[in-house]
């Protein structure tokens, strides 16, 4: 079969071996497949990600001598099963599955180890408890959106984004417009989005960002939703000195219980919630430095190389740091779930197409934010050109 194969930073369309589906397994035929930006990090990083896999336990993460085919986010349509599957779905059954193959009793990341080939292919393996049939007819193309949106709604809820929080997305490439249109699904009133693309801007607008902001120009923290429920440092710390002259002045109230129940309420003043989405050295540093007392910053964006900020500031400004990583089974369900029902709606970001010849041409676009930012791969597409699709 047809594959673009990763080998020493290039990539290039190969025949390739027909997958053959083990225990447990099944057998797509790939209607479209996404192309993530942890593809375009592996694809001149993946030495520095294997080493740093290996340290937290994982071994098999892709390497730039190995020959792998990339691809972790994909519709399919069900074509053949292996040994011991329940065959829950009739051949032609579009499904989406979580990336991850079982093989020989270990887990491997499909799309991102040489052992457990992607959807930069026309055929694709899945195991079968992790696949779950497209419900409502989704078109095959949402469909593959299933996964980088799950990465969304999971960093979304690592943040613990009250409907009444401002949120504030650094960063409107792919994740960033993901979180965006997941905040914005799950109810959330004010979010604001900076980014130093106009086009990237627009697609911001186009996903449902309240406020959006070129940080050249303006600052997202001086933004009136997040003015209106933050206060200085100083203030702050005066805002305690007279509330507790005040309750002191009441007999018999045990005013230390107030200080108790107000924090255990959330009345206390707090920041925004920041998804740190850019992936960039520095960038946190300037969150830490620019960002409110007590806002809460989720990095989302995947940065490859070492980074620093300044921990005091962290410290005087009582910042929360966060880390967000992928997904789980249910949150991955439930965002199919979202997509189906309409409730959840990635196709303002999604830009282009193309077909398995064109994948390189497709990389070097999404390295330009001034065009793309989501590209699907349909392998039945011919030639190299990237086919628009925004604002269907």
């Amino acid at each position: 079969m047809k594959a673009v194969v990763l080998h020493q930073h290039e990539l290039a369309v190969e025949e390739v071996a027909e997958p053959v589906p083990g225990p447990g397994q099944v057998l797509l035929e790939v209607a479209h497949c996404g192309i993530c930006g942890s593809d375009l990090h592996a694809r001149h990083h993946g030495d520095l990600t294997a080493d740093l896999a290996r340290a937290v336990g994982y071994d098999d993460f892709m390497r730039s001598d190995q020959r792998v085919v990339m691809g972790h986010e994909f519709s399919g349509r069900v074509l053949e099963y292996g040994p011991r599957t329940r065959r829950a779905w009739k051949p032609g059954t579009t499904v989406v599955a979580l990336p991850i193959l079982q093989i020989d009793g270990a887990p491997q990341l499909t799309g991102l180890a040489q052992a457990a080939p992607g959807g930069y292919a026309e055929r694709v393996l899945v195991q079968e408890p992790f696949a779950m049939p497209v419900p409502n007819g989704l078109p095959s193309d949402v469909a593959a959106l299933t996964e980088p949106m799950a990465v969304a709604l999971h960093a979304v809820r690592r943040g613990g984004v009250g409907r009444k929080d401002t949120a504030v997305v650094v960063g409107c490439g792919p994740i960033g417009l993901a979180v965006i249109s997941v905040l914005k699904a799950e109810g959330h009133r004010t979010v604001i989005a900076s980014d130093l693309s106009p086009r990237r801007r627009e697609l911001a607008r186009a996903c449902g960002a309240d406020v959006v902001v070129d940080p050249l120009v303006d600052s997202p923290w001086d933004a009136d939703q997040v003015a209106r429920r933050t206060i200085a440092l100083p203030d702050l710390l005066n805002l305690g000195l007279s509330t507790t002259e005040r309750l002191r002045r009441v007999p018999m109230l045990p005013w230390w219980e107030v200080f108790k129940v107000a924090n255990r309420l959330g009345a206390t003043p707090g920041g925004p919630v920041v998804f740190e989405c850019v992936g960039v050295p520095g960038v946190i540093d300037q969150i830490v430095m620019a960002a409110p007392p007590r806002s809460r910053v989720v990095v989302v964006g995947v940065c490859m190389e070492a980074d620093s900020f300044q921990p005091v500031m962290a410290i005087n400004k009582e910042l929360d740091l966060r880390f967000a990583f992928g997904y789980d089974p249910g949150e991955f369900a439930e965002t199919l779930r979202m997509l189906a029902e309409g409730d959840l709606d990635p196709r303002p970001f999604l830009t282009g197409t193309v077909g398995l010849d064109g994948v390189g041409t497709a990389f070097d676009a999404l390295a330009d934010a001034a065009d793309h930012a989501k590209i699907l791969i349909d392998p039945s597409r011919q030639g190299d050109a990237v086919h628009r699709t925004a604002g269907r």
